[in-house]
C-alpha cells in the first residue's frame, strides 16, 4: 500500500475512534436508583432477588449503574411499593403485583390468578403468549414498566389452628391471604387479611387473625408460623406460580440507555431463575424439619377445592363483565391454561407422577 493510501485509511480509522469513543462513553453514564423492596431481610430468597439482580446490573455496567436496595419499610413500607415507583419517590421495586388488587383487580394477572397458571406456563405467558405485552399497556397507566423477576413455584394453602374438614369450616376464618385469592375466598365466608410479610406472625400469635398464608416451607420456617398455629395445608391453589415484578417508574426506564434497558432485563432474568431455584432446592429439607417438629401437614379435601374453584370461576365472570382491562387480560390467559394443560397432561403430569410413586417403592 502506498504511504499515502495509508494515511488515509489510517486517519479514517483515528476518526471512527475518536468518534466511538465519547458514544460509548455516553451509552454507559454513571447511574445511582433505589430499588424498594416489598420484602424484609429475613427472606434471603425474596429480598435476595434484589439483591441478585442488583449485583448484576453493576458486574455487567463496570459498577457505572448501581442499584442501592432497600428492604420493606426501611424507606417505603412493603405494600406501598409500586406507589412509590408510580410517584417517581423511588426509580423501581420488587413486589408482587397483586398486592394492588384494591386498586383495580388486574393487577393479579402480574403474580397469579387462582386456579391459573404453574411457574414455567407463567413465564410461558409472559414471553411467548402475550403476557408481558397486555400487562405493560396496563401498567402503564400507573406509570410503571414491569419485568418479570423472579418465581417461588406452586405454593402451600397456609397454616390454620383448625383443621378444615369442609368448606364450612373456612366461615368466619380471619386470614392473611394476599391479592385476588382473597375476594374468592370471601366469597366462602372467609374473612381476608392484608398484611406485610414480616407483620403477619405477631398477627397469628396474637389471634388477630385465624390462618396465615405465605409461600412455601422455607420462608414460613423462617417465619415460625408452625410455632403458632399447628395444621398446615397444600396446595396453595391461589398461586400455583406467583411471579414477582420489577417495577420501573416509566419516565426513569424510557430515559435509559438501550444497553442498561438490555442490561436489566437479563439481570431480573438471571435473578429469576435463581430464586426459584433457591425454593426448589430449599423447600424439601424444610418440610421434612417441619413435619419432624410437630407440623400437621394436610392436603385441602376435594371438597374444598371444588368449592374453592367454582367461587373462583364466579368472581371472573364477574369482574370481566364490569372491567375491561381484567377481561381483555383474562380471556387471553385461560385461553392460553387450556392449551398448557392439554399438554401438561400428556408428558410433564405423567412423567410426575410415575416418579412420585416410583420414590414411594424405593
Amino acid at each position: 500500500m502506498k504511504r499515502r493510501q495509508f494515511m488515509k485509511v489510517a486517519g479514517v480509522g483515528s476518526a471512527a475512534a475518536a468518534v466511538a469513543a465519547p458514544a460509548v462513553a455516553q451509552s454507559m453514564p454513571e447511574l445511582k436508583w433505589r430499588l424498594t423492596s416489598s420484602f424484609p431481610k429475613s427472606l434471603d430468597t425474596l429480598f435476595g432477588v434484589s439483591e441478585v439482580f442488583a449485583k448484576a446490573v453493576a458486574e455487567a455496567t463496570d459498577n457505572k449503574f448501581q442499584i442501592q436496595v432497600f428492604a420493606a419499610g426501611e424507606i417505603i413500607p412493603g405494600l406501598q411499593a409500586a406507589d412509590a415507583v408510580t410517584a417517581g419517590t423511588v426509580e423501581m421495586c420488587h413486589t408482587a403485583s397483586y398486592y394492588y388488587v384494591g386498586k383495580d383487580p388486574t393487577y393479579a394477572f402480574g403474580t397469579a390468578l387462582p386456579f391459573g397458571l404453574n411457574a414455567r406456563q407463567q413465564k410461558a405467558w409472559f414471553f411467548y403468549g402475550g403476557g408481558n405485552d397486555l400487562l405493560n399497556e396496563f401498567y402503564k397507566k400507573a406509570n410503571i414498566y414491569g419485568i418479570p423477576c423472579g418465581n417461588t413455584g406452586c405454593q402451600m394453602g397456609g397454616w390454620f389452628r383448625k383443621e378444615i374438614k369442609t368448606s364450612e369450616d373456612l366461615r368466619g376464618v380471619k386470614m392473611r391471604i394476599g391479592g385476588f385469592a382473597g375476594q374468592v375466598m370471601a366469597k366462602m365466608g372467609v374473612i381476608p387479611q392484608q398484611i406485610a410479610g414480616g407483620d403477619i406472625y405477631p398477627a397469628l400469635e396474637k389471634g388477630t387473625i385465624d390462618a396465615a398464608e405465605w409461600v412455601g416451607p422455607y420462608d414460613d420456617e423462617k417465619l415460625g408460623f408452625n410455632k403458632v398455629a399447628p395444621f398446615y395445608y397444600y396446595p396453595g391453589w391461589w398461586e400455583g406460580g406467583a411471579e414477582l415484578h420489577n417495577f420501573i417508574n416509566i419516565e426513569k426506564w424510557n430515559a435509559l440507555p438501550k444497553a442498561y434497558q438490555s442490561i436489566i432485563h437479563s439481570a431480573a432474568q438471571y435473578a429469576g431463575v435463581d430464586c426459584q431455584a433457591k425454593y426448589d432446592a430449599r423447600n424439601p429439607g424444610a418440610l421434612k424439619r417441619l413435619v419432624g417438629g410437630g407440623a400437621q401437614l394436610r392436603p385441602f379435601p376435594q371438597e374444598v377445592l371444588e368449592v374453592s374453584y367454582k367461587a373462583a370461576n364466579e368472581l371472573y365472570t364477574e369482574t370481566a363483565a364490569k372491567n375491561a382491562d381484567f377481561k381483555k387480560v383474562y380471556d387471553n390467559i385461560t385461553a392460553f391454561r387450556s392449551d398448557q394443560y392439554l399438554w401438561w397432561q400428556v408428558a410433564e403430569y405423567t412423567f410426575d407422577n410415575f416418579m412420585i410413586r416410583a420414590r414411594t417403592r424405593s
